[in-house]
């Protein structure tokens, strides 16, 4: 079941975030440098979008949407938790973000994608853009779209 996150749920979303970046194999010490970027705070909650998908009572997924900015809007963060890759919660987490985005009238979806997850969101019709570069020096992380009014 999706429904939208609470207050209460910023620190297990948190969680999530780390556990999910962690399963592709980067350090410890590069999640850490990440921890602030990864972190759903109340703020986030009370003012962005935010859903999460429960399986079996527990919070398995969530998605962060930006809110909308000239018919556009930013996935700004889609994590699941590793013993939940590959079943299909990823793929419902985005189409309700999708279904989401198209309510509140945007034209177009962006997100900073994970190198590891460019594969995922080709799959769901996003292309890339542009690149950014990441906290790392000389890494690029891919800028993706996936135009919304088809």
């Amino acid at each position: 079941m999706i429904i939208k996150a609470t207050i209460q749920d910023s620190e297990l979303l948190t969680n999530i975030a780390l556990n999910s970046k962690a399963h592709w194999g980067y350090s410890n010490e590069l999640i850490e440098s990440w921890r602030n970027d990864l972190t759903v705070s109340s703020k986030m909650i009370e003012e962005m979008i935010v859903f999460k998908i429960t399986i079996n009572n527990h919070i398995a997924g969530f998605y962060v949407l930006n809110p909308p900015k000239e018919n556009s809007i930013e996935l700004e963060m889609l994590f699941i938790l590793p013993e939940f890759i590959g079943q299909g919660i990823g793929k419902k987490l985005l189409e309700h973000s999708i279904k989401k985005s198209k309510e509140l009238k945007t034209n177009s979806m962006t997100l900073l994608a994970d190198p590891n997850a460019v594969p995922f969101y080709k799959s769901q019709g996003f292309v890339i853009i542009d690149k950014k570069e990441s906290s790392i020096p000389n890494r690029f992380l891919p800028i993706m779209q996936k135009d919304l009014t088809q």
